[in-house]
């Protein structure tokens, strides 16, 4: 199993599920690492990368990764650390429009989380709540989200969903490591 401090948040857009792994993160009192899988392709992206780098102040290493991030976890998640993960909705639209395998490449991210040392904090969407998307790309991103967050879900120990910035724990295991 993955580390007992390991915590997958999930929510909508702008739920406030960032700035709630972020501060899970900051509990632990490690040195803190930041795997950010957006790229900057344009001025909104650049924009929110910066509101996102502001807000988490001083004291994060961050690692710009859009796909290799089992590659990240693997060199990164030492047992002296704890790793923030920001987020998997963006790197599996990375690994679709790669056009690498996504089932291959859940599968492997969890099983990379399995072998972690430190408390990994990952940030996801959850897609399955708004409309049906119209197009077909739409319906395979959205099922296949579902299907990763699933995945994930069940690889860590600690799992919470955050709407209007609140928390509600899906899954909490207080003894191994994360505090409400």
């Amino acid at each position: 199993m993955s580390h007992a401090g390991s915590t997958l948040v999930l929510g909508g857009a702008r739920s406030g599920k960032s700035t709630f792994a972020e501060q899970v993160t900051c509990r632990n009192g490690h040195p803190k690492i930041y795997i950010a899988t957006a790229t900057a392709g344009d001025d909104e992206m650049r924009a929110r990368i910066a509101h996102h780098r502001r807000r988490r102040g001083e004291g994060w290493r961050t690692i710009e990764e859009p796909l290799q991030i089992c590659e990240v976890i693997a060199r990164e998640a030492l047992a002296d650390r704890v790793v923030l993960l920001d987020c998997l909705t963006l790197w599996l639209s990375n690994v679709m429009h790669a056009g690498l395998l996504v089932d291959a490449e859940t599968r492997r991210l969890a099983d990379q989380l399995q072998r972690t040392a430190c408390p990994i904090v990952l940030v996801s969407n959850e897609v399955g709540l708004g409309l049906v998307p119209e197009t077909p790309l739409g319906r395979s991103f959205r099922d296949a989200q579902g299907q990763l967050n699933q995945l994930i879900a069940a690889s860590v120990p600690n799992v919470v969903f955050v709407a209007a910035g609140l928390p509600l724990w899906l899954k909490h295991h207080p003894a191994q490591g994360t505090s409400q």
